[in-house]
């Protein structure tokens, strides 16, 4: 058959699978179409993932291996609810599940499908603590708040692990994370760190690794010592928000997909509405992060939307792979734009690096993060990149997440700066228990400082632009 039948007969099967409710795996089909057709061939690759984004996803390792995937119906006419949610990535569709586990009525409104924002395209990293280490919360806000705070994102890895086993989420969830140290500067922190979780937070599962021990775990010479958790964890990020949408759908939440929200009263019962219909709700929940765009201008000068990358290889073959990084950890280093990455079920490298500070991605998204992978892996020269993707996060100011009301009935979440799996995850059940009646350590989260940026959202661009060269300047010192 000619190529031409070939991607013809491969279009007819995805749009006969886009018309349909997708069923587990349905992806998964379209991809193996495509390597039955255009075989090892790259060159094909970009066609390939051009025909996914036919199914609503963007192109990616993610999209190509999701589980679990099913189309549900745009909002058209007119809904009640008891809570209405903005947004299903983690925080969304967290806080309709627990929401609907109290008893309440809720309706989730996704603008795009399903974890198509960050939460479908991440590291799939989970690591311990906050965005900043316990010793710099203890430096900023004292042990006690730094204890609570500490104690929050533990519940928060404790949701994820309960959550997969509850509802047996496909979602590859590992255990296992290194932070490899690349600055002398930066030298000796592991072994204080780990001793003070040890004495200060009942927390014995840290400890420092030496150069030689880290290198035989991580086969880069980047890294000068590291630091092993053994209960830090990782997973595929966009069938842990499939897992968790399924979840809420069996719970009775009603999902509307393609359904982006236009603006919202703040009356009590709120309006919350849509180009083709309406949710009357007692309570809104914005889970919307570094898609909010203008829905909320009261929140928006908060956060920066920035974008990452990532790149997933050919499959290496369990062997390479696992010299490459033993036991399917996941690891991340010490820069400040940080490169992070891990082997997946498949054997192929998920390595992600760089971002850019502007609203569109690079041209050649595989060209622009690939030099970060040889940086530390220059052994893979030879290995060809199959998928590359980015995505959207939002970041704050002192990079602590951003949680908080605006009105008695408006709730939000946001800004995770790159630590967001589970704290995301956690806010929206923070969320759900503030507007069941407990709110403790929801406002535990709240009272963390926030900042607007310099300028708002006109001019935060060029200051953070500035601020990232210095820090990628230092990075290299």
């Amino acid at each position: 058959m000619c190529e031409a039948a070939h991607h013809s007969e491969v279009v007819g099967i995805l749009r006969e699978c886009s018309n349909k409710k997708s069923t587990p795996g349905r992806l998964r089909i379209v991809h193996r179409m495509c390597l039955r057709y255009y075989g090892s061939d790259h060159t094909h690759y970009s066609r390939c993932d051009e025909l996914m984004n036919l199914t609503g996803y963007p192109e990616g390792y993610y999209a190509a291996t999701a589980v679990g995937v099913f189309e549900h119906p745009q909002l058209a006419g007119a809904e009640r609810a008891d809570v209405c949610v903005i947004g299903g990535g983690y925080t969304g569709l967290s806080a309709a599940l627990n929401l609907a586990e109290q008893g309440f009525d809720v309706v989730l409104l996704e603008a795009e499908r399903i974890g198509f924002g960050a939460s479908g395209r991440n590291g799939g990293l989970i690591g311990s603590g906050q965005r900043k280490d316990a010793l710099e919360m203890e430096q900023q806000f004292g042990f006690e708040r730094s204890r609570q705070l500490w104690d929050i994102a533990e519940a928060a890895k404790t949701e994820i692990r309960e959550r997969v086993a509850k509802h047996d989420i496909a979602c590859d969830l590992q255990y296992g994370q290194i932070e490899g140290v690349h600055k002398k500067s930066y030298t000796g922190h592991a072994e204080k760190y780990a001793a003070a979780l040890a004495e200060r937070y009942d927390y014995p599962y840290a400890r420092a690794l030496s150069r030689e021990e880290t290198r035989a775990l991580v086969a880069t010479d980047d890294f000068l010592e590291g630091l092993y958790d053994a209960k830090a964890m990782s997973l595929h990020p966009l069938n842990y928000a499939l897992g968790l949408a399924e979840a809420a759908r069996a719970a009775g939440v009603r999902i509307f997909e393609n359904s982006r929200v236009t603006r919202y009263t703040r009356d009590d019962p709120s309006v919350v509405s849509t180009q083709r219909g309406q949710v009357e709700a007692s309570f809104i929940v914005l889970g919307c992060n570094g898609y909010l765009g203008r829905l909320e201008p009261r929140v928006a000068g908060k956060i920066m939307p920035i974008n990452n990358f990532m790149l997933a290889t050919e499959p290496l073959g369990e062997t390479r792979a696992r010299e490459l990084i033993a036991d399917r950890i996941c690891v991340h280093d010490t820069r400040f734009v940080v490169d992070y990455f891990r082997t997946s079920e498949d054997h192929r490298l998920l390595f992600g690096g760089g971002e850019n500070y502007r609203s569109g991605f690079p041209a050649d998204i595989a060209a622009f993060v690939r030099p970060y992978m040889l940086r530390l892996f220059p052994q893979l020269d030879d290995v060809r990149v199959d998928y590359a993707w980015g995505g959207t996060l939002s970041v704050t100011v002192n990079r602590l997440p951003h949680l908080g009301r605006l009105e008695p009935n408006l709730f939000f979440a946001q800004g995770y700066s790159g630590h967001g799996v589970a704290i995301s995850n956690f806010a929206g059940k923070l969320i759900a228990e503030a507007i069941g009646g407990t709110a403790t350590r929801f406002d535990v989260m709240a009272s963390l400082p926030t900042y607007t940026f310099p300028g708002g959202t006109l001019l935060r661009y060029p200051g953070m632009l500035l601020g990232m060269l210095y820090y990628s300047l230092k990075d290299k010192l």
